[in-house]
């Protein structure tokens, strides 16, 4: 039996089709451009602490591996 619908209804609804596919990928798209947005950002975060964890460990190992508030006296082995 042959199809009722004309040709211009069978490619307005295939346009149709189309479309929601279209708009169905951009939404994912959308999604997955947010998390990898979170994600960076995390990561930044995470490298601006490290490199102020980097600086810390530079000036301790300058001043001798002194903590800062401690004493020469606190990194004295317990023998002594």
């Amino acid at each position: 039996m042959p199809n009722p619908e004309s040709p211009a209804e069978n490619n307005a609804e295939r346009t149709d089709n189309r479309l929601m596919n279209l708009e169905i990928k951009a939404s994912f798209v959308e999604d997955l451009l947010e998390q990898l947005n979170q994600t960076i950002y995390r990561q930044q975060q995470d490298i601006d602490r490290l490199v102020r964890e980097v600086g810390q460990l530079k000036l301790q190992a300058q001043e001798g591996g002194v903590r800062a508030g401690g004493s020469a006296a606190d990194d004295l082995p317990p023998h002594y």
